[in-house]
């Protein structure tokens, strides 16, 4: 695996890289559109994700290569950075931004990336961007960021430099995700709790529709506004900060003072899913993995007809899911606008499940998905000699 990098590295820079670096993706199990609301969301780190090797240079300049990308980039040190277009290498650009502005003393680096999140899927190849170069950073010029500095760092990127208002799931989740564990996160204090994750006889499938979301251009902020307008109506004769801070049933006591009918679902969807993750917690811990898939359908559901996030592709491989007995459970993941739907599959039965809704989704959709395994995985950290390349 490594001389795969390598070779890449030297046909690129002539020269050895030194210093490997790598970052997950990740899929949040339940808990969509929970971060942005203050509440609780579930993810857990995937073994899919960006590598990323490097080398200094003596020519005080940046340089970006990927071997996903033919964009190429270079550009000196300097005292500012501006974003570029809309091209990949702005979330390494902005990490460096970033750390100028906070009068890190930096060098000149050569970068190459490679990164085996299928993009637009939603499984967070942008976070998992962001927080490799920003601990990579960290650690070769000896910053002194701790790992919760580093993903508040990489949010902020996503914010302020990309310009998506997303919340500090993503980050949070690539840089402390636990091998077989699910991090229960408090997206308003950071408080989290690893709760482990014994999937038994069954595995994580990650089902790609295929359908590319370009989510800084997606209605995503629209949603961010939607709850904004919906937590002002509650403030009316509630004293609460985030949607998150109260449960189902106060919601159904003051919708009342939410006029606008969509921004009333929109609210429905938050608080009730927000619920449900307490629940998936509980669930996990006793082994309930009926009860968690239980709670997976209903997430999606909520997201189809309250949040409408879905669309006919994601909602295409639940529907699969469901008539098959094998699946305890299946929702999208992610922010919804195409991107990648998620099942807990027998492993026994996992070839076939894969087989079988490449058929239907391609039968009803007219090209095929994209169905990949994975296991749960640590965050970021120093390539390991173990970390296999999946391609």
């Amino acid at each position: 695996m490594r001389d795969f990098l390598q070779i890449e590295f030297k046909k690129t820079y002539q020269k050895q890289a030194e210093h490997a670096y790598f970052s997950p993706g990740r899929v949040n199990l339940i808990g969509e559109h929970i971060d942005y609301n203050g509440g609780l969301v579930m993810p857990c780190a995937v073994t899919l994700g960006t590598y990323l090797l490097v080398s200094p240079n003596n020519e005080e300049v940046f340089r970006f290569r990927s071997v996903n990308f033919d964009e190429q980039f270079e550009i000196p040190l300097q005292k500012d950075y501006k974003k570029d277009g809309k091209t990949w290498y702005n979330y390494p650009l902005g990490v460096i931004q970033h750390f100028v502005k906070d009068d890190k003393s930096l060098k000149g680096l050569d970068f190459l990336y490679f990164g085996n999140i299928p993009i637009g899927s939603g499984l967070s190849s942008s976070a998992s961007i962001e927080v490799v170069t920003a601990f990579a950073l960290n650690d070769l010029f000896e910053c002194d960021y701790s790992k919760l500095d580093l993903v508040k760092l990489a949010k902020s990127v996503e914010n302020n430099f990309i310009g998506l208002n997303s919340g500090i799931m993503d980050q949070f989740a690539v840089a402390f995700g636990e091998k077989n564990k699910a991090l229960m996160l408090n997206c308003d204090t950071l408080d989290y709790q690893a709760v482990d994750s014994n999937l038994g006889d069954h595995i994580l499938a990650i089902i790609n529709t295929n359908k590319p979301r370009k989510l800084a251009e997606s209605k995503y902020n629209e949603r961010v506004l939607e709850c904004k307008a919906a937590l002002k109506a509650l403030q009316q004769e509630l004293d609460i900060h985030n949607l998150c801070d109260i449960d189902t049933a106060t919601f159904e006591k003051y919708e009342h003072l939410i006029t606008d009918a969509i921004v009333k679902k929109r609210a429905e969807h938050v608080i009730k899913e927000n619920d449900r993750v307490k629940l998936a917690g509980v669930a996990l811990s006793n082994n309930n993995l009926a009860e968690f898939g239980r709670l997976m359908y209903a997430s999606h559901d909520s997201l189809r007809d309250l949040y409408e996030v879905s669309g006919k592709e994601l909602d295409t491989v639940v529907e699969y899911s469901k008539t098959n007995p094998d699946v305890a459970g299946a929702r999208m993941t992610g922010a919804g606008f195409g991107g990648c739907a998620i099942a807990l599959v027998k492993e026994s039965s996992f070839e076939k499940f894969a087989k079988e809704v490449t058929e239907y989704y391609t039968k009803k959709i007219g090209y095929a998905p994209s169905v990949y395994s994975s296991l749960i995985g640590d965050g970021v950290g120093l390539l390991k000699e173990e970390q296999a390349i999946r391609v």
